[in-house]
């Protein structure tokens, strides 16, 4: 199923810079088969709704993996019956 997602992620506890973790986020969504467009309060999303989902349970294993204690994300997912969803049909 085809689905478009806006994906944000907050490490808590990390200081007060987390360039870090937001980096590491955006090379593991990068490397999954989906279409990525970052902006100033996350990411958004196109491609197959298992893969986005499989991308963020990733990030925050990888991500606790390195030693974030604290993730908190948040997912915002659009699927449609009438047609797929994409991202270029949400510009104005």
């Amino acid at each position: 199923m085809q689905a478009t997602a806006e994906f944000q992620l907050i490490p808590l506890g990390a200081g007060v810079s987390v360039r870090r973790e937001i980096e590491r986020v955006v090379a593991l969504l990068a490397s999954r088969p989906l279409l990525i467009e970052t902006h100033a309060s996350g990411t958004n999303l196109e491609g197959e709704l298992r893969d986005i989902l499989d991308a963020v349970e990733a990030v925050h294993a990888t991500l606790h993996a390195d030693g974030a204690v604290r993730l908190v994300s948040y997912l915002k997912l659009e699927t449609r019956t009438d047609k797929p969803p994409t991202l270029a049909g949400k510009r104005l």
